[in-house]
């Protein structure tokens, strides 16, 4: 039986607020009863327009957020996402990567230093241990040696955006939440990224719950599809049942207004790149 790494059980997210001209009080709900599971190696797609509440529930699987009700476990242990408390050693293994690297990474802050700190929080390693680990890193998301004492403005969107992945991988984590990685960049980076991010889950055995409102992107990567729409997981399957024969209303809408990639193509033009 396959490891369940993260499971979700209607999860709701409701924020209270006051506007209007009499400061009405009013409840709007993010995130109504929204369950999930992910086994250990493959990848959630969590899809839908701005608003529907998929970066809400990416935010309360990484304890930023708290929860309104519900239950979210990691590898098995039920997590308190209410009061948003995780034991060191769970939260060791949940990272997350946002969509604006540059925004994530302190600008007065060299490379060696971002990637070393989460050790120098999260562990006893000592300084040679930590830099050796961060060296190692670097190697792995096809940066070198001399980016090591570079800042932040020095890099590309692309690399930063390697930069937030290496920085997450640092405490070796188990499940990596990705929130839009790649909409900031350009598409033969995003390609280069993707790219990236599946040989890092191939390699190290990693979890992915990948938020996006681009649905070539999510033809590439996903293994598993949850359609989101007014805070409500409309639709939830396996890639090839989603984009084959989708259920719901939505999702066909959806669908039928996103331009449609060649994935094959793409998939051969990387394959193609990884051997030359």
């Amino acid at each position: 039986m396959s490891e369940i790494i993260v499971e979700g059980r209607n999860i709701v997210r409701d924020y209270h607020v006051r506007g209007g001209v009499f400061g009405k009080a009013r409840t709007i709900h993010a995130v109504k009863g929204v369950s999930f599971k992910v086994e250990k190696g493959k990848t959630l797609a969590i899809v839908g327009e701005s608003g529907c509440g998929k970066s809400t529930l990416a935010r309360i699987i990484t304890l930023i957020d708290e929860a309104t009700a519900g239950e979210l476990l990691i590898e098995g242990q039920k997590v308190d996402i209410a009061r948003q408390r995780l034991t060191p050693e769970l939260r060791r293994k949940v990272q997350i990567v946002f969509q604006n690297p540059y925004g994530s990474l302190n600008p007065r802050q060299k490379i060696g230093d971002v990637l070393q700190e989460p050790l120098i929080i999260n562990t006893d390693k000592g300084a040679e241990e930590r830099r050796e680990l961060a060296m190692r890193m670097l190697k792995k998301v096809g940066l070198g040696h001399e980016h090591f004492n570079r800042y932040p403005h020095m890099f590309s969107g692309g690399q930063r955006q390697r930069i937030a992945i290496a920085r997450a991988l640092m405490l070796n984590p188990s499940l990596l939440v990705l929130d839009e990685p790649v909409s900031a960049l350009d598409l033969s980076v995003q390609a280069q990224v993707l790219n990236l991010l599946a040989d890092l889950q191939e390699e190290f055995g990693l979890t992915y719950v990948f938020i996006s409102h681009d649905l070539s992107v999510v033809r590439y990567i996903a293994d598993e599809v949850m359609v989101m729409y007014f805070g409500e997981a409309v639709e939830y399957g396996s890639r090839d049942e989603v984009f084959s024969n989708p259920q719901h209303s939505y999702t066909k809408t959806l669908f039928a207004a996103t331009p449609r990639a060649d994935v094959e193509s793409i998939r051969a033009r990387l394959a193609r790149r990884r051997a030359a």
